[in-house]
């Protein structure tokens, strides 16, 4: 009997035992989401597939879904982490598995029909799934977009940080969702007569004396910033060249009259260091803490009236960043 009980005890011991430690899920989509792996740069497969459809379901990602973790999907990944507080790296672990299981959904099926029929397509969140794919291999995107590229706003051009005339040193201010700024991204293409995709890293329309000339702007305009706010400071270059109402390439941006301080005092010529210049390669391939803002100034040492009626986006670091 004494023996029997201690059996009885040691099984509902092992009962317990499993409701406790045993994660359940009652949502199907949980209960099938991803796998164990740490999902990085150069990976292929059903996670990554995954990874792209819930991406693009809360509009961070606006390139194929075609399960080859390129270079747009990595930057998708590391806005997605900037936008819901977590470390930067392009890393997709247990943190933000659990974080785009808890924000998205993920019709399994239905995406990987589209694949096998060979379509390119859109799954964006809050659209009918019969309205997001059109016959055809390429099928058009579905409306209702949840986010993605960046519209351009014509805003005046004015004076971010030299005092009291416009045209000083701007921000860019494109207000758009935290995935903008796809359009200078160079994603997973087809090359030759070859199916695979293969990645790219430095966006097309973009010279190395361009990111050059970029990194020297960072460098002078905000070296004794955040790295996010070194960031910022290239994303509002590249929103400016996007946006009609300045110049359309970097050097005509950064040499407008009046538009950067550190043109107007010379610190456009120090020599960059390696955080200047990966921060305008960050910002090259879509990243863009600013919201795309086109404008920018320091509060502290701002004169300017017509800065401080700029519609502010948010600070980071000293800087403002406004539309």
């Amino acid at each position: 009997m004494i023996r029997f009980r201690k059996v009885r005890n040691i099984l509902f011991v092992l009962f317990i035992c499993q409701w406790v430690f045993i994660p359940t899920y009652s949502d199907k989509n949980v209960a099938k989401a991803f796998s164990n792996q740490v999902i990085q740069h150069g990976a292929v497969g059903n996670d990554v597939i995954e990874l792209q459809s819930r991406l693009q379901y809360v509009g961070f990602y606006t390139g194929p879904i075609d399960g080859v973790f390129g270079w747009r999907t990595y930057w998708a990944s590391r806005n997605f982490q900037y936008e819901f507080g977590m470390k930067v790296d392009g890393l997709v672990g247990p943190e933000m598995k659990r974080k785009l299981v808890a924000a998205t959904k993920y019709h399994e099926g239905y995406v990987k029909e589209q694949i096998r029929k060979g379509r390119d397509f859109s799954h964006y969140g809050n659209v009918p799934l019969d309205q997001q794919t059109k016959k055809g291999s390429s099928g058009s995107k579905g409306g209702g977009q949840a986010g993605g590229g960046s519209t351009k706003g014509g805003t005046s051009k004015g004076s971010p940080n030299n005092a009291g005339q416009k045209g000083s040193s701007g921000a860019n201010g494109n207000q758009s969702s935290p995935g903008g700024n796809q359009g200078t991204q160079q994603s997973a293409t087809k090359t030759g007569n070859s199916n695979k995709p293969q990645a790219a890293n430095v966006p097309d329309g973009y010279s190395q004396n361009d990111i050059n000339l970029m990194a020297n702007a960072v460098y002078g305009e905000a070296r004794g910033e955040p790295y996010i706010g070194q960031v910022a400071v290239a994303a509002v270059i590249i929103n400016r060249t996007e946006s009609p109402s300045f110049p359309d390439t970097p050097a005509g941006v950064i040499f407008e009259p009046g538009a950067f301080t550190a043109v107007a005092d010379g610190q456009i010529w120090l020599t960059p260091n390696a955080t200047a210049k990966n921060a305008v390669l960050d910002a090259l391939n879509g990243m863009d803490p600013t919201g795309n803002a086109e404008y920018y100034f320091n509060p502290d040492t701002a004169t300017s009236a017509w800065i401080w009626s700029r519609p502010q986006i948010k600070k980071i670091g000293k800087h403002i960043f406004c539309r």
